[in-house]
């Protein structure tokens, strides 16, 4: 079993090595490389693993793997220090802004389907759902020292703190979960504990009673018996479904709602000119079926891994979801029409 599962796995019970940026994981960065990959830790698995087998299907060849978080990535991206960046979340205005600004284009693939599992500690007995509505409550930034206690949820529920845990703010999760609970990226309550290492949030919630806290689905499945996911409500009355628990089915069938999302990379136009770095975009693409399984995450159909394929042979630059006025519950089936 590959060195990155059992890592996983594990992070119930080992303490994490701190948050932050980690710069690169456990390939030697002082190695001469070919291809600098940064940003997203929660793409960071399904990387790893791609870059060991093209590694090992290219001799010679280097791949160095940082996580420095998808909003850490594309700051190095812009400043053209990496060939690719991970990203939980499509990139925003201002990152493409930025981009323009510094004459970089860029070819944004996705790669897999991922989804935010909002969890509590197993001795957890009184909460097994909860509506957005309510997690808005829990996250906006007014809730900051106001709503501190679990029956200012819901009045059944205990007169003990809360104790959140969350994605730092650098993180696509942060990202993506603020603006599909709160209603805006970034909008968020400061009193929480937050990291960029989701191993560090799994130990949190895992050893504190009172906890609630939110990351990927992945982290979610691989600690499954020492973390307890709520049921989502998204109150969207036309669709009918109640509370949703995440799963394969409910992330991929998109009916767990607001919080199933998918995972990019993007790479340099102008690092693509290297046929490396252009081998490794395909290579990831084209095994990403095989692999993206085993880091727990969810494969989108074949249908859009060829198009992901179209994009880097045709070299189609820019992001089509700059055109939405939000990301969240897009479908990538009509977004790369």
């Amino acid at each position: 079993m590959r060195k990155y599962l059992l890592m996983v796995a594990a992070a119930g019970l080992l303490t994490a090595c701190g948050g932050g940026s980690k710069g690169t994981d456990s390939k030697d960065s002082s190695a001469a490389s070919s291809i600098q990959v940064d940003g997203s830790s929660t793409v960071f698995p399904i990387t790893e693993i791609i870059a060991e087998e093209f590694e090992a299907a290219n001799q010679g060849l280097s791949v160095v793997v940082g996580e420095s978080g998808t909003g850490g990535g594309f700051k190095k991206f812009v400043r053209s220090e990496i060939d690719v960046a991970d990203a939980s979340r499509p990139i925003s205005a201002k990152e493409d802004s930025l981009c323009k600004a510094a004459g970089i284009e860029y070819v944004e693939i996705p790669v897999a389907f991922d989804g935010l599992a909002v969890v509590v500690n197993p001795a957890n007995t009184w909460a097994s759902d909860i509506t957005v509505k309510e997690l808005q409550m829990l996250w906006a930034p007014e809730a900051q020292g106001k709503i501190t206690k679990w029956n200012q949820i819901r009045k059944e529920w205990p007169n003990e703190k809360i104790n959140l845990y969350g994605a730092g703010t650098a993180s696509g999760t942060f990202d993506y979960f603020t603006e599909a609970i709160v209603g805006k990226a970034k909008s968020c309550r400061g009193d929480y504990n937050p990291s960029e290492d989701d191993n560090v949030l799994v130990k949190g919630v895992a050893t504190d009673k009172f906890a609630l806290g939110f990351f990927g689905y992945h982290y979610y499945k691989a600690n499954k018996e020492t973390l307890k996911a709520l049921a989502i409500d998204d109150q969207n009355d036309a669709n009918g479904k109640g509370a949703i628990l995440p799963s394969e089915a409910t992330i991929l069938d998109a009916t767990y709602q607001p919080l199933a999302r998918p995972l990019f990379i993007y790479v340099s136009k102008k690092s693509m000119q290297r046929p490396e770095v252009k081998n490794f975009a395909s290579f990831f693409v084209a095994n990403a079926t095989k692999f993206v399984p085993e880091t727990g995450y969810i494969p989108l159909p074949p249908a859009l891994y060829a198009k992901a394929s179209a994009r880097i042979e045709q070299q189609i630059t820019g992001s089509p979801f700059l055109t939405l006025s939000s990301s969240v519950g897009a479908k990538l089936d009509e977004v790369y029409k």
